[in-house]
């Protein structure tokens, strides 16, 4: 059994990313399915209390992106981690086919439609960044974006695009949203493995689409493109993480402490009360105190 290291899993920002040298199982952070639980509850517990006070704090937007390959875990990792916090405080956006519209835009415009509010937490199960991915395993998509021919030059476009991100994450950095990038890192094997159960299992069913069988075939593809991403936009503002994902349970513990260590790294703190506005509640106090004397109460 070993600690959470959170720096073991952050890509600093320079460094040229092969997948081949990160690992997809790591060291079991718990011993049992109960002390699994354990530190899970105890994570949610502290992150919800921390969650409160940055919703009350109303400074900072702090927006979670998961990007993985299909079967990674990626909507458990956020139910799970997430199973605490104040529906109020947190919205969850899935990023599938722009729509007719959204294609008439940027490629940023659709998400940066659904940013965070300060005092929220934003989560994009997938996000901006399929556009560096996706798009780029499949370039039929990119054709489809209507943008001019003569901006469509090979790689450039990627560059273009890595260059548009960072100064996006950057820009957001200045005014207040801390942004942290989670890549579930999962094997082909394992994913083949979840995929057999996703047949298997009649109520899992339905997570299961002869596309996925398509995308798989796309596996070394799809690699490149993560290495490209990950290597030119995790900087030292907008990190990116890289997860080993085929223990589910593992990868969500490492991904708790991640978003625990990001909330305590923030200057967050309650509101103080001025002394005008401590009057203010102390002559409302003694108005409800003499309204109970009266129903005699």
């Amino acid at each position: 059994m070993g600690d959470i290291r959170i720096k073991d899993f952050r890509v600093q920002e320079g460094r040229k990313v092969s997948l081949n040298e990160w690992p997809t199982r790591t060291s079991k952070i718990y011993s049992s399915k109960e002390q699994y639980r354990e530190i899970l509850k105890k994570h949610v517990e502290e992150l919800s209390e921390l969650q409160r006070i940055h919703y009350a704090d109303n400074r900072y937007a702090v927006l979670l992106i998961f990007q993985a390959m299909d079967a990674a875990g990626k909507d458990g990792a956020i139910r799970h981690v997430m199973s605490g916090i104040n529906p109020q405080g947190c919205q969850v956006f899935s990023f599938k086919h722009p729509s007719p519209r959204e294609l008439d835009h940027d490629f940023l415009w659709r998400t940066n439609c659904s940013l965070p509010e300060r005092g929220k937490i934003g989560i994009f199960n997938r996000s901006y960044y399929e556009e560096v991915l996706i798009v780029r395993v499949h370039p039929e998509i990119l054709m489809s974006q209507q943008i001019p021919e003569d901006l469509l030059n090979g790689e450039d476009v990627w560059k273009d695009r890595f260059r548009s991100i960072n100064n996006m994450e950057h820009h957001l950095y200045h005014n207040g949203t801390r942004i942290v990038k989670f890549f579930l890192h999962l094997s082909r094997e394992e994913q083949r493995q979840r995929f057999l159960r996703r047949i298997d299992s009649p109520e899992k069913n339905w997570k299961f689409s002869i596309a996925d069988i398509e995308e798989r075939k796309c596996w070394n593809r799809y690699m490149a493109a993560y290495e490209d991403c990950i290597s030119e936009t995790s900087t030292e503002r907008a990190p990116w993480y890289i997860v080993p994902a085929d223990d589910k349970k593992n990868a969500r513990l490492i991904v708790s402490k991640i978003i625990l260590e990001t909330f305590l790294s923030l200057n967050m703190s309650y509101p103080e009360t001025g002394k005008e506005r401590r009057q203010e509640l102390l002559k409302i106090r003694e108005l409800l105190v003499q309204e109970g004397k009266i129903d005699g109460l």
